[in-house]
């Protein structure tokens, strides 16, 4: 057996070990659902290692996420439904059907082609066949942003879509008007739609720049955050709490602060 084999086989025991009669409380408590928040957070903690391309705490939080998929298989064991042996040949199984350009005699010339393959083969597979609709399967508790811009790709695949991307800019003009009309009106339900439709609005245009929403907003945040720490630091430094500040300060620091990072990028 190989080493991974062998590393891999001493990990699935321990799990085991800690969910025996004799293993440790609080892993004999934990139920399916009870562990959702746990591969909730680790999938959250490994999205965040890799944006900071650090290596060694990737390693870490992709252990810890692969014990989520551990434990979840080890209480489908105890209650004879699976085990990770099943989850192992049906991932197995899943990549090399649906890869018949690299297993099979299939030819592909690029990655579209690869995706128009996978989809076939997806919808002939079992359990979608009681699909009504191509936007059933989309996972309705993904982030809203993750969810808007697969909606918005299942329906484009159908010719659903705009003709260009100056069309969806204008669109997106369009929503802001009409969010100006309702913020004049007051009616929050209706400014709440109009957020909305400006927001999915957005969405279509990362998806027509081949942008990730949630990655591009998730960095905006990260900028507005070191922008308003150095106002922060501005204002301690002056001998001040940043409420003492004036806006027109804080926005100096935050022009500073932002043309420095321009700087940085170019």
């Amino acid at each position: 057996m190989s080493e991974t084999g062998k590393a891999f086989e001493e990990l699935v025991a321990i799990m085991a070990r800690l969910r025996a009669p004799d293993g440790c409380p609080w892993d004999r408590e934990q139920t399916f659902d009870s562990l959702k928040k746990y591969l909730i957070e680790e999938t959250y903690e490994t999205v965040d290692a890799l944006n900071n391309r650090d290596m060694n705490e990737l390693r870490g939080e992709l252990g810890d996420l692969l014990l989520q998929i551990l434990f979840q298989s080890q209480l489908a064991q105890e209650q004879g439904d699976f085990d990770i042996n099943d989850v192992i040949e049906g991932i197995s199984s899943k990549l090399i059907r649906r890869h018949p350009h690299v297993f099979g005699e299939t030819e592909v010339s690029c990655a579209e082609e690869v995706v128009h393959h996978w989809e076939k083969i997806k919808r002939d597979e079992k359990g979608f066949e009681h699909r009504k609709s191509v936007l059933d399967g989309v996972p309705r508790t993904l982030p809203a942003l993750m969810l808007a811009m697969e909606i918005s790709k299942r329906a484009a695949k159908t010719g659903f879509e705009w003709p260009d991307l100056d069309a969806v800019v204008e669109k997106l003009h369009e929503e802001v008007e009409e969010l100006k009309h309702e913020l004049k009106n007051g009616d929050s339900e209706r400014i709440s739609d109009e957020i909305g439709d400006l927001l999915f609005t957005a969405v279509n245009i990362a998806r027509w720049k081949k942008v990730d929403p949630e990655d591009a907003l998730r960095s905006m945040t990260q900028r507005f955050g070191d922008r308003f720490r150095q106002i922060e630091e501005a204002a301690k430094s002056e001998g001040k709490s940043i409420e003492e500040m004036s806006i027109e300060e804080m926005d100096a620091v935050w022009n500073q602060a932002k043309q420095s990072e321009i700087k940085k990028m170019g």
